[in-house]
């Protein structure tokens, strides 16, 4: 297992907190605030559909137009599936030096909610497989891009999504400067609670989403999914029921199951903490299918495996998600790892405030992956159930952006970049714009292309 790297410099021995500050304000000088507004296409050195196709190698071919289909169904869907693509872009531009454990896929709809350890409903990032040590905004260009194009897709009133974005910018901006005043271990320590995404809104109306919000998370637990997703094979056994859109047959044997799992159960288990050794050994494996999970992971090896606990009261869905190189790692360098699903396992941890137990990694057959708990508790909102309350959930999305940099990176250069006047939003919102335009563009071509016959895509995407 290879060390986590340092992500950012944390040395005081050159001066105090001021200074510090000082350092972040000085770092406009390599990416002066208002510049990072520019994009420009014409910097690309590959068309968009390019970059989407050099990922095909790492994919199921079966799924792939599967994939294209769902990319194709709305900007909104091929900004979330274009991750390369913007990878590329934002770094074909300078950039602020100050380094932080990037999500690497920070839009709207990669945070939510779930339970920590101890059962308490948190707000914050979800998604890591794209992490990696690089500049804070790339993330926050990421962010504001992705209220844009929902805000359109959805079709809310204009304006709207500039200032949901705007709200998202600010939210960052206030709570890094709240962390920059903080004691290490203060940031440490710091949750977003399930309320923070409803502040601004009507008393009642926050109360009564709050509720659906809670109800709705507890109906999202194993129990719950062991009842929508199993069923009684007749010779009292139980499986995991197929779906041609979610989970699919993996091709194997019950015996040819039974010897892959037993073959990766080591691996895993050398990658958790040695004291949830015990408790992972009271669950034993019942079955295992491939799923077929959002759309930038279409094509990716992606299993879902139903375990039950020794008492045969608690059932578990564990998956097991294949993890590629970061699609920053052409322009970053691979961060220290030569696992990408420890490099997920790593990053997520130390973005988030509490993660899975089950969070681990493995390499099988050649092949790295990432294992989580598939349903804990977790509310992931759809674009439509925040349309109403954009801004406000983006605010709460700036600030889980923040609080995870806060936490890997140095608060007080951030806060220095940023400052306390307009410029630094300015130059987000104006990138965000642009970018929007962009990408409603790159999907337009998708679509030509799909149409000529050039990239083949299903009849429907989900």
């Amino acid at each position: 297992m290879s060390s986590a790297p340092a992500v950012a410099g944390r040395d005081r021995s050159a001066g105090t907190a001021a200074a510090v500050a000082a350092d972040g304000r000085r770092a406009r000088r390599r990416a002066p605030r208002r510049t990072a507004a520019r994009w420009d296409p014409a910097v690309r050195e590959r068309t968009a559909l390019d970059r989407l196709r050099a990922q095909d190698a790492v994919r199921d071919p079966a799924l792939l137009p599967l994939r294209y289909a769902r990319m194709a169904a709305s900007p909104w869907t091929h900004l979330r599936g274009a991750a390369a693509v913007m990878a590329a872009d934002l770094a074909s531009a300078p950039h602020s030096g100050l380094t932080v454990q990037m999500c690497g896929d920070a839009h709207v709809l990669n945070f939510g909610l779930w339970a920590s350890p101890e059962r308490r409903l948190l707000f914050d990032a979800r998604d890591f497989d794209e992490t990696l040590p690089g500049p804070f905004e790339w993330d926050l260009k990421r962010l504001a891009t992705s209220v844009h194009v929902l805000a359109d897709t959805e079709r809310l009133p204009g304006g709207c999504g500039a200032d949901a974005a705007a709200a998202a910018v600010e939210g960052y901006r206030t709570a890094m400067r709240r962390y920059s005043r903080m004691g290490e271990l203060d940031v440490w320590y710091d949750r977003i609670t399930a309320d923070v995404p409803l502040r601004g809104l009507a008393s009642d109306v926050a109360e009564a989403t709050l509720r659906a919000v809670e109800e709705r998370s507890r109906r999202r637990t194993h129990h719950g999914a062991a009842r929508r997703l199993v069923a009684d094979d007749g010779d009292g056994g139980r499986h995991i029921v197929l779906d041609p859109m979610k989970r699919i047959d993996d091709g194997l044997t019950r015996d040819e199951r039974v010897r892959a799992y037993e073959q990766v159960y080591d691996s895993y288990l050398a990658s958790i903490p040695p004291h949830l050794h015990r408790l992972v050994a009271r669950f034993r494996r019942v079955d295992s299918v491939r799923q077929i999970v959002g759309v930038g992971s279409v094509g990716m090896r992606v299993w879902l495996h139903l375990l039950e606990g020794d008492s045969g009261r608690q059932p578990v869905f564990s998956q097991a998600k294949q993890a590629t190189a970061s699609v920053y790692e052409e322009f970053l360098g691979a961060g220290g790892f030569d696992n990408h699903g420890e490099r997920v396992v790593v990053g997520q941890r130390l973005m988030q405030s509490a993660s899975d137990i089950f969070l681990g990694h493995m390499r099988v057959d050649g092949h790295d992956y990432y294992v989580r708990q598939f349903r804990d508790m977790k509310v992931i909102p759809t674009g439509a159930e925040i349309s109403g309350f954009l801004p406000q959930f983006a605010a709460a999305c700036g600030h889980a952006l923040a609080k995870s940099h806060a936490r890997s990176g140095d608060p007080q250069a951030i806060a220095g970049y940023l400052g306390r006047g307009t410029a630094f939003a300015e130059g987000i919102l104006g990138y965000a714009r642009a970018y929007a335009a962009q990408n409603e563009a790159d999907h337009r071509d998708l679509r030509t292309a799909i149409a000529a016959g050039d990239v083949r895509a299903a009849e429907r995407g989900w």
